[in-house]
């Protein structure tokens, strides 16, 4: 096993660390583990859970009232209790809780750090193999942009329906109730979330303690209901409804919508809080409070419109309401910036082009705003509650993301079990196949509901798969074209030698390149139509690496070429923005001095034509045309200074 596979298959650190964070002070008193763990395991449980937390909501009510629900029945309650009790003990405890959150990519979780993870493993293997898993892993992070529209949705919607439970004069007001919530939380995301974060915890402490009592004082009435544990009333359940079954089991899913998080935010909090969070509280918060709502409906069939909120009493029915919303805003709010990070990491994968990011906190890693996603994931959520206008109806959207992704995971967590922890087959395959059995009917049972809504989420992943690959072999294409126009530098430095040396005028030249070989194209053009160079000048190449934080000790190397010449070649973490300025702080560490203010930046700009040589076909082209004039501008992006910046155009046949 190489060096890198051995640091990737450490045991996950608690916490992933900040590598440029200051030392700590050794004046001040050190906080123990056990409270450090305490604070990000309540911490976890606003921003980790916040989506599986609030799927009380709907879930029970999906499987008893709506297009896909089930006759009421003592069996189908119980029926439907065993599967969802089930389907939290394997999918989320054992296979995400247990097993997958052990493959973390230097303490950072996520379907593309999963795939940064085995990318190694699998450059080397056939081109079918290695474009499956990558393809998998691209479709998977599409899909998540379609739960990421429907979750905000689908969780306010849902809690803003019990003003129809209280009094049915209030039925008119839950949409436009809705919307309004949705616009105030989207206004909010360009101040950042490290404020309201603070309470984040605390609120959702009163909520999963509120699920339990609710739950609790239900199962109390009807103690018989807990006897849905044993997973023979699953089977009974099949036995009874035979293949409509597997229609409510698209509906039972709803209950472990947001179990993809629990890996996904791993790097924020670590695997230890995120477990102690689960186990003590959430879990069994869960369990309760759906126990309650079979409870309820075995007494009172005529609640099953909304289970949930017939568990409240009347009294505390409107601060029910209240709670109940701002847990949606909540578990919105983490799945928006869900989304934020999600699109970081695939600006720095080459997955999608340069896009404004802006840091919203100077001492929380993570916290970035990105305008563009915000706006557009705003006006589709607005849309979907516009068109749907229930929570009944967004359900059938809801589910197929989830699933499909989950299944991914499964798929590509193989690879990371069976190549880089090597584990043998025969150990391997069973505890997969149990993965897959659950992931395989839960993504069957969502497949029905495509004609329903599911055809929407299927429609924004193809899109956004669709843009992803097309970038990504955009740049490929024109990375060969640079390679094909480009020049040796032995060759263009032999050429100054050999001839009348060029005038050299004082300053730095900065030559920003793509490749970390060759001659910049730049630095040809400049030369050819300028006819000087500066004393001394250095030919920049920034790149991502496949881990996510990159030290900053680790980050740069510099290397002379004489005469002048420099190469910088700078590597970045796919959860970290390049910053030009600090790149070249760290460059006087290795000798190199130079002063921002005195530098001259050069960077290029092409202008795409698509009648070029490349395999890709015309409409693709044409694509990645649009979405490079329309990229955010690389002078904001690395932090440039617009003053000193030099851009110099060029015509390129893709």
């Amino acid at each position: 096993m190489s060096a890198s596979q051995q640091a990737a298959a450490r045991p996950p650190c608690a916490v992933a660390p900040e590598p440029d964070a200051p030392a700590p002070d050794a004046s001040k008193p050190e906080v123990p583990a056990q409270a450090r763990t305490l604070g990000l395991a309540l911490a976890a449980l606003g921003v980790v859970y916040g989506d599986i937390g609030t799927s009380p909501l709907y879930a029970v009510k999906e499987c008893f009232h709506g297009p896909h629900a089930v006759t009421l029945s003592s069996v189908n309650i119980m029926g439907v209790l065993s599967l969802i009790a089930w389907s939290l003990f394997v999918v989320v405890s054992l296979k995400y809780v247990m097993f997958v959150m052990r493959a973390d990519n230097k303490g950072e979780g996520g379907i593309f750090a999963l795939l940064a993870l085995v990318k190694p493993l699998i450059t080397g293997t056939g081109k079918k193999s290695h474009a499956l898993l990558t393809a998998s892993a691209i479709f998977g992070a599409a899909l998540l942009y379609g739960d990421g529209i429907i979750t905000p949705a689908i969780s306010v919607l849902s809690a803003m329906e019990g003003l129809g439970v209280a009094t049915n004069a209030l039925e008119p007001f839950i949409v436009p109730g809705t919307c309004a919530v949705l616009i105030s939380l989207f206004m909010v995301q360009k101040h950042g979330t490290a404020r309201i974060g603070k309470i984040f915890g605390p609120v959702m402490i009163v909520w999963f303690l509120t699920l339990a009592a609710l739950g609790l004082a239900a199962i109390i009435q009807r103690p018989e209901v807990l006897a849905a544990l044993n997973p023979v009333h699953a089977v009974r359940f099949f036995a009874e409804n035979r293949l409509y079954g597997m229609v409510v089991l698209g509906s039972v899913v709803l209950c472990i919508t947001g179990g993809e998080a629990l890996y996904a935010d791993m790097g924020h909090f670590g695997h230890r809080p995120i477990r102690l969070s689960w186990y003590v509280m959430v879990l069994p918060a869960l369990l309760l409070n759906y126990f309650g709502q079979g409870a309820l409906l075995l007494s009172r069939p005529d609640l099953a419109f909304n289970p949930f909120y017939g568990l409240v009493p009347g009294a505390l029915l409107y601060p029910m309401v209240a709670l109940a919303t701002l847990a949606t805003v909540i578990a919105s709010q983490a799945m928006i910036s869900g989304v934020y990070s999600l699109t970081q990491q695939a600006v720095q994968l080459g997955y999608c082009p340069r896009i404004r990011i802006v840091n919203t906190s100077a001492e929380t890693k993570g916290q970035i705003y990105l305008p563009g996603v915000n706006k557009a994931m705003m006006f589709a959520c607005l849309g979907l509650v516009l068109a749907f206008k229930s929570s009944s109806g967004l359900a059938g959207a809801y589910g197929i993301a989830v699933t499909a992704t989950m299944a991914i995971t499964s798929i590509i967590f193989f690879s990371v079990v069976h190549s880089l922890w090597r584990w043998p087959l025969w150990k391997t395959a069973p505890v997969i196949a149990l993965f897959l059995v659950f992931d395989v009917a839960f993504l069957g049972s969502n497949l029905l509901k495509i004609a329903d809504g599911g055809w929407f989420t299927l429609t924004v992943a193809a899109l956004i798969m669709t843009a992803m690959v097309t970038w990504r072999d955009g740049k490929a294409a024109l990375g060969k074209q640079f390679k094909a126009m480009g020049l040796p530098f032995d060759l263009f430095l032999n050429s100054l030698v050999a001839g009348k040396p060029p005038v050299r005028i004082p300053g730095t030249g900065v030559f920003m390149s793509v490749s970390p070989t060759g001659t910049p194209i730049t630095l040809l053009h400049h030369y050819k139509h300028n006819k000087v160079l500066h004393e001394q000048v250095l030919l920049l190449s920034i790149g991502s690496s496949d881990i996510p934080y990159v030290p900053a000790k680790d980050r740069l190397t510099v290397t002379s070429l004489g005469h002048g010449f420099f190469r910088i070649i700078a590597r970045y973490g796919f959860m970290q923005t390049p910053s030009v300025p600090e790149l070249l702080r760290l460059a006087k560490t290795h000798g190199l001095v130079v002063e921002m203010n005195s530098a001259s930046f050069y960077l290029g700009r092409e202008s795409l034509l698509t009648s070029g040589p490349s395999r890709m076909l015309r409409w693709r082209k044409s694509l990645f045309a649009f979405m490079s004039r329309n990229a955010w501008n690389a002078t904001t992006f690395f932090g440039i200074p617009p003053g000193r910046v030099v851009e110099l155009g060029a015509q390129v046949e893709l």
